[in-house]
């Protein structure tokens, strides 16, 4: 398994754990932390697929190229 993976498995088992104690009547996590960990989570993701679904770095330029050269874009 790659290292964002396990990041993304490991955060899945802390949400449902979390979700499971929430419903037993635990609260484990504070909702405001919830919220913002979310917004700024999304914010990260969004950013990251921007990047990664567009030619901005110096190697996507190059894809690019290759890419109009050949007639594929």
């Amino acid at each position: 398994m790659d290292k964002p993976s396990v990041t993304r498995f490991t955060l899945l088992i802390v949400a449902v754990i979390n979700s499971v104690l929430n419903m037993l009547g635990y609260q484990t996590i504070p909702e405001e932390l919830v919220n913002d960990l979310i917004a700024v989570g999304s914010g990260v993701y969004f950013l990251y697929a921007g990047w990664k679904n567009n030619y901005l770095s110096k190697k996507g330029l190059k894809q690019k190229e290759v890419l109009k050269i050949n007639n594929l874009k």
